[in-house]
């Protein structure tokens, strides 16, 4: 019987567990995830320590922190040094609030294995996507299956080309299994797929229409600015976007300026399979700053909220498409100086521009593109008391100060 492999992952729906950020050095910089996923040996001077992202929670054996960086508890990575010594290096390191030894879990080998005709789906980079770093390696792969029969000896490693994934052998899952490994999550990797002839179809389609309206959006993107193709932001699944995925791109322009964008609420529909614009709109916020870390940044927190507003209320959505809008969401995490005193940020949606397009093309038809502007308390209260005339009145005062549409912490209000 060949051997068995799993995808080892962190269960992120343990309850109550922690949110683990990047790792730092003894200076308190961050350090770049990929030395600990590259599938080699790094090497690290002084002692790390692992933030928090958000609050405190449940420690695991097994979890990962900031971007797919393994970490795992004393006896877990016992399990690691015993059966697997040449396949990993074990960093300490010290996780904020907590006394236990923890370490960062470096798997050191990289196995070229993935079986291209038993899984569901494998996608390469090609010279016209213009990368040519990434040209022949895996763009995307889903539904993974490795053959066995490449993997030689070893029982912890990284699949060539794809080394987002951490495999490990059966003996070691068994072992983990046996310390009670809390937070660690298998997914084999060996054996016939998992999905019937029908499904792959579907699955096919779904993914060709969502490709083209990626590269229909990506296009649109570029006129824009920089197409920044560097930032790593995980898709998010939302059952209340149209694709149920949750996707964002950042967009570098002129004068230092970042412009976020939503990059999903004109997907076709998911369960309808057949082309459309999905919500027929794209959510965009600029600010006046090169933001160099857009996950942990407010723009991101605040388009965020505002986006789930827009997916989840078709109300919401027909007073966008109609013009001018403003709402209020939850200000926590976010800059002071925009939140009110009940605790809630102001945004004034679909303020015409003159350097961003109201709409873009999509072979599936036409996307508005609607801004979206923080607004200080001062024009909460502005539009509070003058109704639509005051979000008129607001759009045209931000049209005259040269900055209609952009997003500032530090300005002088107009109202």
């Amino acid at each position: 019987m060949p051997n068995r492999y799993f995808d080892l992952s962190d269960d992120v729906y343990v309850p109550g567990r922690w949110d683990l950020d990047t790792p730092t050095d003894a200076q308190g910089r961050e350090v770049d995830d990929y030395v600990f996923t590259k599938g080699a040996p790094t090497t690290i001077e002084g002692r790390l320590r692992i933030p928090f992202r958000g609050g405190d929670g449940k420690a695991l054996d097994y979890s990962e922190a900031g971007i797919g960086v393994p970490l795992v508890s004393a006896r877990v990575a016992a399990v690691f040094a015993e059966l697997a010594p040449r396949d990993v290096q074990l960093i300490p390191v010290d996780v904020e609030a907590h006394a236990e030894q923890f370490y960062i879990l470096v798997c050191t080998r990289v196995v070229k294995c993935i079986d291209d005709e038993a899984s569901d789906e494998v996608r390469y980079w090609k010279p016209e996507d213009g990368r040519p770093e990434k040209t022949g390696r895996y763009r995307s792969v889903i539904g993974m299956r490795i053959d066995p029969t490449k993997v030689g000896d070893a029982k912890v490693f990284r699949s060539w080309g794809w080394d987002v994934v951490l495999i490990i052998s059966e003996d070691i899952k068994q072992a983990l299994e046996r310390v009670g490994a809390t937070g660690a999550k298998f997914t084999e990797v060996t054996g016939p797929s998992t999905i019937s002839a029908e499904e792959r179809a579907r699955d096919q389609k779904s993914r060709e229409l969502f490709e083209q309206a990626d590269t229909a959006r990506e296009a649109a993107w570029r006129t824009l600015g920089s197409l920044d193709k560097e930032v790593f932001m995980p898709i998010a699944m939302s059952g209340a976007w149209p694709g149920h995925r949750q996707l964002w791109s950042v967009i570098r322009r002129e004068a230092g300026r970042t412009l976020l964008v939503t990059h999903g609420l004109s997907d076709p529909f998911i369960e309808r399979l057949e082309p459309s614009v999905g919500f027929g709109l794209e959510l965009a916020m600029e600010v006046d700053a090169a933001v160099k870390d857009i996950s942990k940044g407010w723009p991101l927190l605040l388009l965020n909220r505002v986006a789930d507003e827009v997916a989840e209320h078709e109300h919401v959505r027909k007073r966008v498409k109609a013009g001018i809008f403003s709402m209020e969401v939850s200000g926590k995490g976010l800059p002071k100086s925009l939140v009110t005193e009940e605790g809630r940020v102001a945004v004034l949606l679909g303020v015409t521009s003159r350097t961003l397009p109201g709409h873009f093309s999509t072979p599936y038809g036409q996307v508005k593109l609607v801004t979206v502007k923080a607004l200080l308390p001062s024009e909460l209260a502005y539009l509070l008391e003058h109704g639509a005339e005051g979000q008129a009145e607001l759009a045209r005062r931000f049209a005259e100060s040269g900055e209609e549409h952009l997003s500032r912490l530090r300005r002088k209000p107009v109202a």
